[in-house]
């Protein structure tokens, strides 16, 4: 099984470990699309801080965003699944899975990214801001930038297993799967069971708990009802959505 997340826009600092190695990076068939994005991102945030801050999509209390992306190349680089924060994350909880959860973490996380385009948990990278929503000069939108090289990279990363696909929309754009692969495609939709209303904060963190239940569990559930009933065994409550491919699961709390 696969697992597609969503990275966080918030991030732990890179820390003082050894800096960014490019070449160690998972999937290296994203490399060269990698170091495009690279070099134009160090070059913006260093010639121009008001440029730099537009394109980003940056508030003014964000400007210190800029020098963090101006010392990509020579910042600590920790693992990413401890460079992302934020409320999935937090309820993910990588850092206190045991060491066969981890494992398992390791080997079918993936991490979509607007700056790295997609990384394992286990890569070591700095902290960074670039997220997929942005529109740089000289490539353009990054989710086209990204679309051509995943064409090729993610398909042999799924293998012949399931994909649950918790991305957020902006992060789809960078790689839609298709043909055989989109059939064996999950989504999940997190609604709000009284009312049947999508909910917002609730549904990151609703994700985040779902995929350490699959990872503490040892399920490999090889399709959409085979997750569906995995995901009930644990304790979730499992609709089939309206929408083919996509799982509603149900909750009572909504903040």
């Amino acid at each position: 099984m696969l697992v597609l997340l969503p990275p966080s826009e918030g991030k732990a600092s890179s820390g003082r470990g050894a800096p960014l190695k490019p070449e160690s990076l998972s999937l290296p068939g994203l490399a060269g699309a990698r170091a495009a994005v690279l070099d134009e991102l160090v070059e913006l945030c260093a010639a121009d801080e008001e440029k730099a801050r537009e394109v980003l999509g940056l508030s003014e209390g964000l400007r210190g965003e800029i020098a963090k992306n101006v010392e990509l190349r020579t910042a600590g680089a920790r693992p990413a699944g401890e460079i992302y924060t934020g409320v999935l994350y937090d309820a993910l909880g990588l850092a206190t899975l045991d060491a066969a959860a981890r494992k398992r973490a390791d080997r079918s996380l993936l991490v979509f990214s607007g700056l790295w385009g997609a990384v394992r948990v286990s890569d070591r990278i700095p902290s960074y801001r670039c997220s997929m929503g942005v529109k740089l000069p000289g490539l353009g939108a990054l989710g086209a930038h990204w679309r051509g090289a995943m064409a090729s990279v993610l398909p042999e990363a799924a293998g012949d297993g399931l994909v649950l696909d918790l991305r957020s929309s902006a992060y789809a754009t960078a790689w839609k799967p298709k043909g055989e692969l989109a059939a064996r495609t999950a989504s999940v939709r997190v609604l709000h069971a009284p009312t049947r209303k999508v909910v917002s904060h609730f549904n990151k963190a609703t994700k985040g708990r779902i995929v350490r239940s699959l990872l503490e569990s040892g399920a490999e559930p090889a399709g959409r009802e085979e997750l569906a009933g995995a995901l009930r065994d644990l304790g979730y409550a499992v609709e089939e959505g309206a929408k083919a491919g996509v799982l509603d699961v149900l909750v009572d709390e909504i903040h």
